[in-house]
């Protein structure tokens, strides 16, 4: 029987099982789990391979992996919870809140001595927005994703390290310029990181009790949060040293106690159980089991594209949604049924993290997928991989 042959007579979930078994049976990743649900009710969850590269100890369906930037769409709710309670407008500056933004200028490369690129800087023509935050076009950046002087800036400042505090975070970026004009171009940024700090300042405590106590707690989602308690602590995944594809050495965040630095744009850990029951509240317009997190309007406001009146904010090669994809309000929104390389359907939306985790709702197909492994080297592979063999299995 050909490869083919065999291959056509598994069902389409177990092949998805056998894909993903046979990447770990050949060491590319120690170990994965992954959530399908449809029309509310999980499809399918299964934890394959080991929780660790050095211990035998098998991956489980509630072991805890750092989601980076799957934080983002989190925060992106608790800001707009703020929106619907009334205590700020998307088209506010972010200066009514934060006022140290206030007055920032944006970089400009200039001709230095000898012909070397100097920092130039210009007054911003506007001031960025909250909307410009939540959709990043605010006009920051990191100190990664490319090089520029802007960029260079910002990592001698030392943005984002272990030593920061949201606080000390805004009074660093009130010196450095911008990177780019406000509401002019998307560029992934610290923008969520900024949001996190506008939390802490608007609710009067620190970004992990706010998240507890607005999203965490009453959405049932025990094992999220910025580190994991000791007694927790075997539950880590953790992904190879040295990633057997790249040979790149793999550095993932110390989530073994509480950080100084409670990062909005990506610090929480999850499970898929917890991210899922996130995920359903927003494929269900805001609410789950009683518990409304958000109106439905707000919710549909987040998943819709924000970039449409701005096509050339995503005319960059750092445009991380890529073809066929706008911008929300925390999530990439699909826009046309073509274009991108990957399945799916108009209106649905996704994010990702940096050690490899992803998800994604699509309304249309009532469907929610979660993947959740620590191979950062191999982030974008395993994201197109699962999706393509997650569609594959929808046979209604």
């Amino acid at each position: 029987m050909s490869d083919f042959q065999a291959s056509s007579t598994v069902q389409p979930l177990e092949r998805l099982n056998r894909v993903i078994a046979s990447h770990i049976a050949d060491g590319l990743i120690p170990g994965a789990a992954m959530l399908i649900a449809r029309r509310g009710q999980i499809v399918h969850q299964q934890a394959l391979g080991r929780q660790t590269p050095d211990d035998a100890a098998p991956m489980r369906l509630d072991s805890i992996f750092r989601i980076y930037s799957m934080t983002k769409p989190i925060v992106s709710v608790a800001v707009m919870m703020l929106v619907e309670e009334g205590r700020l407008l998307l088209s506010h500056p972010v200066s009514r809140y934060l006022p140290e933004l206030a007055n920032l200028q944006v970089g400009l490369t200039l001709s230095g001595l000898e012909d070397q690129p100097a920092l130039g800087l210009a007054p911003a023509q506007r001031e960025m927005t909250v909307q410009d935050l939540l959709r990043h076009t605010a006009g920051l950046t990191y100190g990664i994703f490319g090089t520029s002087l802007v960029k260079s800036s910002y990592t001698e400042a030392g943005v984002g390290g272990p030593d920061t505090s949201n606080d000390s975070l805004i009074t660093k970026l009130a010196t450095l310029p911008l990177a780019y004009q406000p509401g002019t171009t998307w560029e992934y940024s610290r923008a969520t990181d900024v949001l996190g700090a506008l939390l802490e300042r608007l609710c009067g405590k620190p970004l992990d009790a706010v998240l507890e106590e607005r999203i965490f707690r009453p959405l049932g989602m025990h094992d999220t949060g910025f580190w994991v308690p000791i007694a927790q602590q075997h539950r880590l995944a953790e992904g190879y040293a040295i990633d057997p594809v790249t040979q790149q050495a793999v550095h993932l965040l110390n989530v073994r106690e509480r950080p100084r630095f409670l990062s909005g744009g990506g610090g929480l850990v999850s499970t898929p159980l917890d991210y899922w029951r996130f995920a359903d509240m927003l494929l269900r317009g805001g609410e789950l089991d009683g518990v409304r997190i958000l109106s439905r309007k707000l919710v549909a406001l987040m998943t819709s594209d924000h970039l449409a009146s701005l096509p050339q904010a995503k005319s960059g090669a750092s445009y991380l949604p890529g073809p066929g994809y706008g911008f929300g309000l925390g999530v990439a929104v699909r826009t046309a049924a073509g274009e991108s390389a990957i399945p799916g359907s108009v209106g649905d939306y996704h994010w990702s993290g940096l050690a490899g985790t992803y998800f994604w709702n699509d309304p249309q197909e009532q469907l929610t997928a979660i993947w959740m492994v620590q191979a950062q080297e191999q982030r974008e592979y395993y994201r197109q991989l699962f999706r393509n063999l997650v569609y594959a299995s929808l046979i209604d």
